[in-house]
C-alpha cells in the first residue's frame, strides 16, 4: 500500500505537468499491486477548488484509489512533527506557522502510524518532519 499525497492526484490530472506521467504511472502500478490510498486531508485539498466531494471522491475511487479514515493513533505523530515545524520556523524569524498543522503533517502522520510510504513530489516537510518516512518522488522532484 502507498499513500498518495495530493500532488500526484493533481499532476495525474494535469496534462501539462512535468510530473503527469510519473503520476499517472505511480497510480497505476500501486493500484494494480499492493494498493493505494489517500485520507480526508488529501480529498479536502483536492476540493478547495470547484471540485463537490462527492464528486472527487467518486472519481479518486473509480481509479482504484482508497480512502480511509484518519486514525486517531496519527495525533501524537502529527502533534510532534507540527510543534518542531513551528519551532524551527520561530526559530529562524520565519513568517508564524498557523495555529493548526497544515496537511502535510496528517498526512505524514497517518502514513507513519501505518507504516507505508508517501508518493509525492514535494518532498521537503516529509524529510524534514518524518525522518523515518519512506518517500517515492519523481527523479526531478
Amino acid at each position: 500500500m502507498i499513500f498518495l499525497d495530493t500532488n500526484v492526484l493533481i499532476y495525474a490530472s494535469d496534462l501539462e505537468s512535468p510530473f503527469h506521467r510519473w503520476s499517472v504511472e505511480t497510480i497505476v502500478r500501486h493500484v494494480a499491486g499492493d494498493g493505494a490510498m489517500i485520507n480526508p486531508v488529501v480529498l479536502a485539498e483536492i476540493c478547495l477548488g470547484d471540485a463537490r466531494p462527492e464528486v472527487a471522491a467518486d472519481t479518486i475511487r473509480s481509479w482504484g484509489i482508497e480512502i480511509v479514515d484518519l486514525p486517531v493513533a496519527c495525533t501524537e505523530s502529527c502533534a510532534r512533527a507540527y510543534n518542531a515545524f513551528r519551532a524551527a520556523r520561530k526559530k529562524t524569524k520565519g513568517p508564524a506557522a498557523p495555529a493548526m498543522p497544515l496537511p502535510d503533517f496528517f498526512i505524514g502522520a497517518h502514513a507513519e502510524v501505518l507504516r507505508i510510504p508517501v508518493a509525492t513530489a514535494d518532498l521537503g516537510r516529509y524529510r524534514g518532519y518524518f525522518p523515518n518516512l519512506k518517500l517515492l518522488a519523481p527523479s526531478n522532484a
